[in-house]
């Protein structure tokens, strides 16, 4: 029978603990996975049984003498649970279970232009900057050539989920200069509006797993380094790339949904199915 987590007011006996990784034959080596791996497994089942959501893990050295394993290894394992969302790392709090993501749909509208009706983002500032090398060339702008960058967020349940910038090059506003519009988050509406002003002729769009940089986990109340989910999405005006978006997801506590997939729901639990 699986040990649990912790056994509250009680030692493990020996014979029943996972010996050192660096000494003799272990339970962990009999398994053909990795170390890490299995361990994460054995605590994926633990937090099912043993933990609510919210609760506060014991430290990493309580668990690493519980389970016999090297602290490194319960790392990995860790990251892999956090990687997967059923653990969060807070500041000053420490490693939490997590809720089940919240589902957050990207892109539903084909044809429609950041910042029009029923837009879930809350522009936040816009600047003048020269984007990163990537951009400008999704962009087909010189490097180092500045373009407009609009920040916005996202919130669900009243929790920072996502943070975007919005690369919007001159070309695709020629009126905004003629326009009225002081900094911040009146600038970015205002961008957004002129934007607004082109025929959209479609977007397309690309996920990939990426580490919080400083930034964004500032602003996601994440650690840096943190997983999270990039969506990098392209709108197309006059033939040509008329705006960049990245968008940086909590990958914890989001489930990225595309069209009409709200039903697909993931459990997690010993009948691990997708309905």
């Amino acid at each position: 029978m699986q040990q649990p987590l912790i056994n509250k007011g009680a030692k493990t006996p020996p014979d029943t603990a996972i010996a050192e990784d660096t000494v003799g034959t272990t339970q962990l080596e009999a398994v053909p996975e990795p170390k890490y791996w299995h361990l994460k497994t054995v605590l994926s089942e633990a937090l099912d049984s043993e933990f609510s959501v919210g609760e506060v893990l014991p430290n990493e050295r309580d668990l690493a003498a519980r389970f016999g394993v090297a602290r490194a290894t319960l790392r990995q394992a860790l990251e892999q649970l956090e990687l997967e969302g059923r653990l969060q790392r807070r500041r000053g709090v420490g490693t939490t279970v997590a809720p089940p993501r919240v589902g957050v749909a990207v892109g539903t509208e084909q044809h429609a232009w950041p910042g029009t009706a029923g837009d879930a983002w809350q522009p936040a500032d816009c600047t003048t900057t020269a984007p990163p090398n990537a951009v400008a060339d999704l962009l087909g702008t010189a490097h180092g050539t500045q373009v407009h960058t609009v920040r916005r967020s996202r919130m669900s349940h009243g929790q920072p989920v996502a943070a975007e910038l919005l690369y919007v090059p001159e070309f695709s506003v020629p009126a905004l200069p003629a326009v009225d519009a002081p900094s911040g988050a009146a600038r970015a509406r205002t961008v957004l509006h002129e934007l607004q002003r082109l025929e959209l002729e479609g977007q397309d769009r690309a996920v990939e797993l990426g580490s919080a940089r400083a930034e964004d986990a500032k602003e996601l109340d994440r650690l840096p380094g943190a997983p999270v989910l990039v969506v990098t999405t392209r709108f197309h005006a006059e033939g040509r790339t008329a705006a960049v978006s990245v968008a940086t997801y909590r990958a914890d506590t989001c489930r990225l949904t595309f069209g009409d997939s709200e039903g697909v729901v993931i459990h997690h639990g010993p009948e691990r199915h997708a309905s």
